[in-house]
């Protein structure tokens, strides 16, 4: 499948995708549970500077800002019946900045969990999570997304799901899921266990991998987890920056601009080929994180003590598949399933 992502993969050892959508929303004047994706039409000016931000900085891709604009979250706003003009709009104001830039930009799509959870602990049906998936692929579409993105996934089946209403919507795909209970998911996922599904899906990705969790290091640690499985999928790191704070009222990252530099090259020289930040990375850290993608020598795989050593320690003990799952002696390549 020709794309303009598939296309930059083809040419580039690594890509720099972008930021944090909610913090830049929140340092614009967003308040806290209000729906981010209202502002694609009431306050577009403020969605273009979120992703020129990003462009601007050396971004080669970016999200756009629909990461809720699914039905199930849209109507805690009252707006289910929105979605697609929602996510069209998203997708569309992308395309405009994208197409302006100098350079290949590619738009993606962003498509969030749906907020609800799955049978048979839930209530949610899996023929329900393809509807409400389909239904926002199809508003991205619409507006001109290269890719469609699922993100912070927790459950194999909300990320099967996602994957099917993105082959009925025609659309090349990328996904991550979010590892923050002792290096699983929340719905008990391992790095292993995601490369083995992501293999076995009829339709699959072109690449996967991890955002948000817990920290960079966290987040590092489970990249070595997929690579050590063998996987020949371009993998996905979008890390926090740093560790979440409370500070005078508000939510503050405290990863500085040269961490998440070394992160970036460490996540490089861990297997990843997309690399970027999610909550708290700012237009300044992933300018820091271009130049150093550009000019620094990632050098060989680290291990999980070096990693350590520069991001700060793991929150937990183990990654869930076992301590020494990133160990490249491990690791074995095989073809796609």
């Amino acid at each position: 499948m020709s794309n303009a992502l598939s296309r930059l993969l083809e040419t580039r050892d690594w890509l720099l995708a972008d930021g944090a959508t909610g913090t830049t929303l929140f340092n614009m004047g967003l308040s806290s549970g209000d729906a981010p994706e209202l502002w694609n039409v009431d306050q577009p000016d403020n969605i273009r500077a979120l992703y020129r931000g990003a462009v601007e900085a050396g971004s080669d891709l970016f999200l756009t800002n629909s990461f809720g604009g699914n039905a199930s979250r849209l109507k805690l706003h009252n707006a289910q019946d929105r979605v697609t003009e929602l996510n069209r709009v998203a997708a569309e104001l992308g395309r405009e900045v994208a197409d302006k830039a100098d350079r290949p930009v590619v738009v993606a799509g962003s498509v969030g969990p749906t907020g609800e959870i799955m049978q048979p602990m839930g209530t949610l049906s899996y023929a329900g999570a393809v509807e409400m998936f389909h239904e926002q692929a199809e508003g991205l579409k619409a507006g001109g997304a290269d890719v469609l993105w699922v993100e912070t996934i927790s459950a194999p089946e909300e990320f099967k799901a996602a994957a099917e209403a993105f082959k009925l919507a025609d659309m090349p795909w990328c996904g991550t899921m979010s590892f923050d209970t002792a290096g699983r998911t929340m719905m008990g996922v391992t790095s292993a266990a995601m490369a083995e599904m992501v293999e076995k899906l009829p339709y699959p990705p072109l690449a996967f991998g991890a955002n948000c969790g817990v920290g960079a290091s966290d987040l590092l640690r489970t990249v070595l987890g997929f690579a050590a499985t063998g996987s020949e999928f371009p993998l996905i790191a979008k890390g926090n920056a740093g560790i979440p704070q409370y500070v005078d009222g508000h939510i503050h990252y405290n990863g500085t601009p040269e961490l998440m530099a070394d992160y970036a090259v460490l996540a490089r020289a861990c297997g990843a080929t997309i690399i970027g930040g999610c909550c708290g990375t700012t237009p300044e850290h992933l300018r820091a994180m271009r130049a150093a993608l550009e000019t620094r020598d990632p050098g060989p795989r680290p291990t999980l003590e070096q990693i350590a050593a520069r991001l700060g320690g793991y929150s937990s003990a183990s990654d869930g598949t076992g301590d020494d799952a990133g160990a490249p002696a491990r690791a074995r390549r095989r073809r796609r399933g």
